[in-house]
């Protein structure tokens, strides 16, 4: 995959992706793949990471390792201070008080342009964004969750804080509206009114939120979506997974953590009960299959339904003979901004039943390439699954229709345009300015 430097042309647009890590959680694994997909194009694009796990000589770490783990502690000491030191919502929110010197960094000060990702958890400050913002190059910052949006939490729920200038927050300890969530929101005011700053929803769902939002009602925020490696994906049902026997038709679900409650996984159980009690025939002939990661194993003690749980599958190959030996890709998240596993699902020719809170209709089309349940609705999702094998829909027919919306090439095409249209903006103000 990699791409040096020396293949470039000589003048390629130098681009700097900045994110908490390069592939540590789904943000910086989209920033990874995207940061390639730019470099394909011709873009010299390279990764500055709070986190590095890899050893790709595109990406580097920022600052040393004592100063990324004091920025870290400081952060959560703070939020730990207003929440009553509870761990349940350590990590719901972030304050972005401290950070590191991005703006020093030799890729960044080299770079034509720079693109945020996910930068919380100690990576940077709004203060040292601020100081990016100065800097007079272009900034877009790709958001892949509401945190911009709110004081602090990175998914509001039910919460319509965001709507006004937040406080009270769900997430801190006691109700008061000029509290931490309230503060952070008019510091990122100040920055928001005061920066020069692009921002990239990657779902229709998200820039919706923007403009319900105070903090970004006003805000210039175009919509791309995150680039999945479709073409890698087979829609051969007939592939061998290492000798495993699997019953004729396969529902297949996963997720970095299956148990987070964020991710819905009662409503998967509940439907997929329900199915059992009410369509023995398609229970009979039909297994669920749960990969990814949870705390508790004994979660799935209440399902009847035919299932096995292969845990966490490191190998991207491997998980790709899952899918295509499913029919169904289950989620039933509660909210998700734009559900990677439904887009995977479909590159292998799985039809998708979902809810619909999130990015899931720039996946989708209800009744015609996937099922949209009704919210919450257990039994709504197990018509959805029986849809989904009684209207059987052509594998080659999925796996064009994600390729089509989030292949390498044209979301790499869609930052590049974006991209060049702010520094011929740029260009020209200075000329005005001249």
């Amino acid at each position: 995959m990699e791409t040096n430097r020396s293949e470039l042309p000589e003048n390629a647009m130098k681009v700097a992706l900045v994110c908490h890590s390069d592939l540590l959680g789904g943000a910086s694994v989209v920033t990874y793949r995207l940061m390639y997909a730019l470099r394909m194009l011709g873009i010299d694009a390279r990764m500055v990471v709070f986190t590095k796990t890899g050893d790709d000589p595109n990406v580097m770490k920022v600052g040393h390792r004592f100063f990324r783990g004091l920025t870290f502690m400081l952060e959560h000491g703070r939020i730990a201070l207003s929440n009553g030191f509870s761990r349940k919502n350590l990590f719901k929110v972030s304050i972005a008080n401290v950070g590191m010197s991005v703006h020093r960094h030799p890729w960044v000060r080299e770079a034509d342009v720079v693109m945020l990702s996910w930068v919380n958890q100690g990576m940077m400050s709004l203060k040292e964004i601020g100081k990016l913002a100065a800097m007079g190059k272009p900034v877009v910052w790709t958001m892949h969750d509401m945190w911009n949006l709110t004081g602090i939490c990175h998914h509001a729920y039910e919460c319509r804080g965001y709507k006004a200038q937040c406080g009270n927050c769900q997430y801190l300890l006691g109700t008061n509206s000029k509290d931490l969530s309230h503060k952070i929101w008019l510091k990122k005011k100040k920055l928001y009114d005061s920066g020069n700053i692009t921002f990239v929803a990657v779902s229709h769902w998200l820039a919706e939120k923007c403009k319900e939002s105070s903090l970004m009602r006003d805000a210039d925020v175009r919509v791309i979506n995150n680039a999945f490696p479709v073409e890698s994906f087979t829609v051969d049902t007939t592939v061998q997974l290492k000798n495993l026997a699997f019953k004729k038709n396969v529902i297949i679900m996963g997720a970095v953590r299956l148990d987070d409650p964020i991710k819905g996984l009662r409503y998967a159980i509940e439907a997929l009960n329900y199915l059992f009690d009410n369509n023995p025939e398609l229970a009979r002939d039909t297994e669920a299959l749960f990969f990814g990661g949870v705390r508790d194993k004994s979660v799935f003690g209440k399902l009847r339904f035919p299932h096995r749980f292969i845990g966490k599958v490191q190998d991207p190959s491997l998980l790709r003979e899952f899918y295509a030996r499913s029919c169904v890709v289950l989620s039933t998240s509660l909210y998700e901004t734009l559900p990677g596993t439904l887009v995977e699902g479909m590159a292998a020719g799985c039809v998708p039943v979902t809810f619909g809170k999130g990015g899931q209709s720039d996946i989708l089309t209800h009744l015609k390439t996937g099922y949209i349940a009704e919210y919450k609705n257990s039994q709504d999702v197990a018509r959805g699954i029986e849809w989904a094998f009684t209207n059987p829909i052509n594998p080659e027919v999925l796996h064009q229709e994600v390729r089509d919306k989030f292949s390498f090439a044209r979301i790499s095409r869609e930052y590049a345009e974006l991209f060049q249209s702010l520094l011929d903006k740029r260009a020209e103000n200075n000329e005005e300015n001249v």
